[in-house]
């Protein structure tokens, strides 16, 4: 089976017509079945946060294509900071691969993208957080070289 990086993958900003394909592969997965809405039609809260992100230039909602299919999503957001000498950071959140496309390397060259984005628009650090239910995730971004360096929190409103 090919790799990630043997596929004819497309890397691209996704458009709103996407949405239904993103918000897809946001619920594939167990935790993302209990918190997403990927009923028809789309639900309003994900056109208006696309629209949020769209207009934000620190803001890149990207799409994976293989074959013309969408098989992959994140979103990557540049963090202006005053801490380290005023270094930018890349956020990457939202990081998904269609189960049937999972195993394939397509999340290892996926990131190499999303890295290089970051280092394109001058980052110094690139972070992200994951869910604690997510061991196989978690071995993945430490096999990339993150560092689980800091616990991060969160407090739902």
């Amino acid at each position: 089976m090919p790799s990630g990086t043997d596929l004819d993958l497309r890397f691209r900003e996704a458009k709103v017509s996407d949405l239904a394909a993103i918000v897809a592969l946001l619920a594939d997965d167990p935790l993302g079945q209990s918190r997403e809405d990927a009923g028809t039609p789309i639900n309003p809260k994900y056109l208006d946060a696309f629209a949020a992100m769209d207009r934000d230039t620190n803001q890149l909602l990207a799409v994976v294509e293989l074959a013309g299919d969408i098989v992959g999503c994140l979103q990557l957001s540049f963090i202006p900071g005053l801490s380290r000498l005023g270094a930018w950071r890349g956020q990457i959140e939202s990081v998904r691969i269609s189960s049937a496309h999972r195993g394939l390397g397509l999340g290892h060259t996926m990131f190499t993208w999303a890295i290089e984005q970051c280092r394109a628009r001058g980052c110094e650090l690139v972070q992200l957080t994951t869910d604690k239910k997510r061991p196989d995730a978690l071995r993945f971004y430490e096999s990339l070289g993150f560092v689980a360096s800091h616990d991060g929190m969160k407090l739902a409103l």
